[in-house]
Parts: C-alpha cells; sequence; structure tokens
C-alpha cells in the first residue's frame, strides 16, 4: 500500500527461497498520500479507495490459494498521523495484520527484490549498482555490489508529494518545474554528498514512473510487463521526453499511448526525479525492472517462517 499506487503480487517460491514465479500481478493507483503533505492526515477517500483494492486482492488470493499473505504500507501511511488508524481499519475490515515498514526496511526489501535472480559472472558480482524506486512520497535509493546493500537512504521526494507541492498549474510553468527541479536535485546532491563511494556503474530502476516511461518509449497499449522489464532508458531520451510532458495539458497526457491514464498527474514530477537521480549519480542509462518492493517482501517472508514480516 504505497503512497500513489496499492499493488498486488502472487508469486509461488522456490524451494531454495531465493526465485519467485509471478501467477498475478495487479497495480490500482489509489493515491493514498493525496493531502497528506498539507494536512498531514490519510483523507476518508483515499482510505476507502485502498480498501476496495485490497478487498479485491484479498479475494484474487484467496482464489489462487495463497498459503501466507503480507501487506505493508509506506511513506503515507509513516508520515500521517492518522496511520495507526487506518492499520487498524484494516484489522478490522478484513482481519489483516498489515504493518508499516521504516524507510530502511523499504530500501531492503526493494534491493533484494531488483537484484535477486540475476545471473551473475565474477565481473558482475562486482559490479556497484544504484538500485532506486521513485514513489509516492518517498525514493529509496541503494547501492550494493551483492546481495546485500552497502548504503540505502530513504528520500521525502515522492511524485504525490512534490506534484501537490510544487505543481499546481495544468501544464505547469517554467517557474513551478524550475523549483521543482531544484528542490529534487539539493536533495539528491546531498544524498550522493551522504553516500561518498565510488559512482555505480550501473542502475536499476523500479516503480510506476520508470516503468511507464518504458511503456511509453515502446508505445505499448495496452502495457506488457514483459516487454517493459530490462527496457533501458538513456538519459538523453528522457531530456527530450521531458519537456514534451511538461508542455502537455494532463487531459493530453492522460491520452499518451503507454502511459496509464492514472499516472498521468504525477508522471512530470516522477521524470524529474528520475533525470536528477541519473544526473546525480553520472548515470547515462538506467534499466528498468519489474522485480521491486514487492518480489522483496515475497523472498522476504518465505524466509521468514516465523512471520515477523506481518501478515494477515
Amino acid at each position: 500500500m504505497g503512497s500513489n499506487s496499492t499493488r498486488l503480487l502472487i508469486a509461488d517460491v522456490a524451494p531454495t527461497r531465493d526465485r519467485l514465479v509471478e501467477v498475478v500481478r495487479e497495480t490500482r493507483v489509489t493515491r493514498l498520500a493525496r493531502g497528506v503533505d498539507g494536512s498531514g492526515q490519510l483523507a476518508p477517500e483515499a482510505i476507502d479507495d485502498v480498501c476496495a483494492a485490497v478487498g479485491g486482492y484479498l479475494g484474487l488470493a484467496a482464489e489462487h490459494g495463497a498459503e501466507r499473505t503480507v501487506a505493508a504500507a509506506t511513506s503515507a501511511v509513516r508520515d500521517a498521523a492518522n496511520g495507526d488508524a487506518f492499520l487498524a481499519e484494516l484489522r478490522e475490515r478484513f482481519a489483516l495484520g498489515a504493518r508499516t515498514i521504516d524507510g530502511e526496511t523499504e530500501a531492503r526489501l526493494t534491493y533484494l527484490g531488483a537484484t535477486a535472480g540475476r545471473a551473475r559472472s565474477p565481473r558482475d558480482g562486482a559490479e556497484r549498482t544504484l538500485v532506486f524506486d521513485i514513489g509516492g512520497g518517498s525514493t529509496e535509493l541503494v547501492i550494493g555490489t551483492g546481495p546485500d546493500p552497502d548504503f540505502h537512504t530513504s528520500l521525502q521526494l515522492g511524485v504525490v508529494r512534490h506534484s501537490e507541492r510544487f505543481l499546481p498549474s495544468d501544464p505547469p510553468t517554467a517557474a513551478q518545474l524550475e523549483a521543482l527541479a531544484a528542490a529534487v536535485g539539493g536533495e539528491l546532491t546531498a544524498a550522493r554528498r551522504s553516500y561518498g563511494g565510488p559512482s555505480p556503474t550501473s542502475a536499476i530502476a523500479v516503480a510506476g514512473t520508470p516503468t511507464s516511461l518504458a511503456a511509453v518509449e515502446l508505445g505499448l497499449d495496452p502495457y506488457d510487463g514483459d516487454a517493459v522489464e530490462g527496457q533501458v532508458l538513456e538519459l538523453a531520451d528522457l531530456q527530450r521526453r521531458l519537456p514534451q510532458l511538461t508542455a502537455m495539458s494532463l487531459d493530453e497526457r492522460r491520452e499518451l499511448v503507454g502511459l496509464h491514464p492514472d499516472r498521468a498527474p504525477t508522471i512530470v514530477c516522477g521524470t524529474v526525479i528520475l533525470v536528477g537521480t541519473m544526473r546525480a549519480f553520472g548515470l547515462g542509462r538506467v534499466e528498468v525492472s519489474e522485480h521491486d518492493i514487492l518480489w522483496g517482501a515475497a523472498l522476504d517472508a518465505a524466509a521468514d517462517p516465523a512471520g515477523t514480516t506481518g501478515s494477515g
């Protein structure tokens, strides 16, 4: 249950507990973080939208005979004063033992999901990889050379949060975009300084912004996750795409082939964060992956028979 979308993964876990076989994957843009940046509260209509998605997902889990259900909430619920009340409502309505995960756990699970099962030669094993997840309320940056990350940070950069804060106009004005880029750049430059290590030699971007941009580049209609998986986004291409997106109205972005209409309100902000991340870490290209925190949570649950990762 993220700040922008509520997502489901039903998967079979290999006996070795290091690989997944996807059975069902769904995403609904529920924008749980709407208004949180200003009010500090989860809006009742946002809670209702997430609960509707969760109810449908639990029905699918039952249909497919899921042996274990893990439910996690991220930045919006961490930030909201009524976050605990929201989790209590999930327990009451669905008997679902959801939990809020902190930024460190979110980063670890994202890295685990993005890197698990990747074929690595000895040379690849030494490759320093940046994994980043641009969410609705936060952005996770994780760097490592193997199965465990060496560095991670969770930044208060999110496509819902920063769209509401910086981009009130439709389409956004040049001044608004400059203010957004400056705020994003400052956060990412500070993160790069905090890391302080050698520059990553490769990068994997997960979640809705990079997968949507990959779908736009490929002209996918309908969306095809298999086609998106492994697609490479070049910084030069993104820098050309960004002015096109910012010049469009919201209605025009909703009609863009490859972009789900529900992603249209936040894709400009997401692209600014994506480009800013690549610039801050000196990356000319990034690989897009569907293997994200959902995969990491499933693998973590499989390795945790005691159920301490939070299940219902």
